[in-house]
Formats: C-alpha cells, structure tokens, sequence
C-alpha cells in the first residue's frame, strides 16, 4: 500500500477519493475519532459503494470485536463490545418511513449508541438535523468518493 493508505485527499475539506477497499475501512476507522454516544451516521450511495466496509472500520476502531456484515436483509445488526454500541441499519429494503418507525427507530435514536444508518436518502425527514452524512460514488475508473455535505 502506497505511502498515503490508498487515500488521496483532495484539496477541499470533507472530500475523500479512495482507491482500494482497505482503504475504505481504514476512512472508517480515522472517522470513528468524531463520533459520540448519540450520533447519527447517514450514508448514501449506490450498491457496492463502499458503505459497508467503511462501517467495518468505523466499529472496529470503537474497539468491537464484532464481524461487521451488510443488514440488507436483517435490516438492523448491533455490534456490541466496544467502548460504546454501534447499531447499523439498512433502509434499502423499507418501503415507507412507517415501517421504519415500527422497526424501533425511535428507540435506537434514544439508544446510548451510534446509528449507522445505510441509503439514509430515503427517509431524510427522520433523521436529527445534526446526522452526519456520507455520500459514497463509484467512480468510471472503480475507485470511490466519499463526500460529506457541509453541515
């Protein structure tokens, strides 16, 4: 791996170009330093953009020892065992913000953890103003961004 862990890091704050998949979860592991019990991590972007893997790194520099998978399909996967819960879910598979409510959002959101929220884009207005956002873009050459709008 290159000098700069796969990163290049343009020249404006909050836009990273990563090259490889280690380097997505080392992205998530330096973004673990801004994260405190009760924040809200919205990410977005299409299928096998890098969403997962940057959360791997994320729960694993909290210290979980928890085998971090996609909850495509479970909707909702907690990694306990760090210095504070992470709760990660998927919103691809939710029809309507109902659905989401019904699978316990507003208990997670009162949780002493962080959300991990992924395809966030779809249900926007349930989100805390303050959610912290991710947009992940595969790029023509395979590589990915991820950018974080300013706040």
């Amino acid at each position: 791996m290159d000098a700069n862990w796969g990163l290049r890091f343009a020249r404006e704050a909050l836009h990273e170009h990563v090259l490889t998949p280690d380097a997505m979860e080392l992205l998530g592991r330096a973004s673990a330093a801004s994260v405190h019990r009760g924040s809200v991590i919205a990410l977005a972007g299409g299928l096998g953009a890098g969403k997962t893997l940057w959360t791997k790194g994320l729960v694993a520099a909290l210290g979980s020892p928890a085998e971090v998978t996609s909850p495509t399909f479970a909707l909702v996967h907690e990694y306990p065992g760090g210095s504070m819960p992470v709760f990660h879910l998927d919103f691809y598979r939710l029809d309507s913000a109902a659905e989401l409510i019904a699978l316990g959002w507003d208990e997670y959101l009162e949780a002493d953890g962080v959300i991990i929220a992924e395809w966030a884009d779809k249900f926007p207005e349930l989100l805390p103003p303050d959610a912290t956002w991710r947009i992940f873009t595969i790029e023509a050459d395979g590589s990915r961004t991820v950018h974080a709008p300013a706040a």
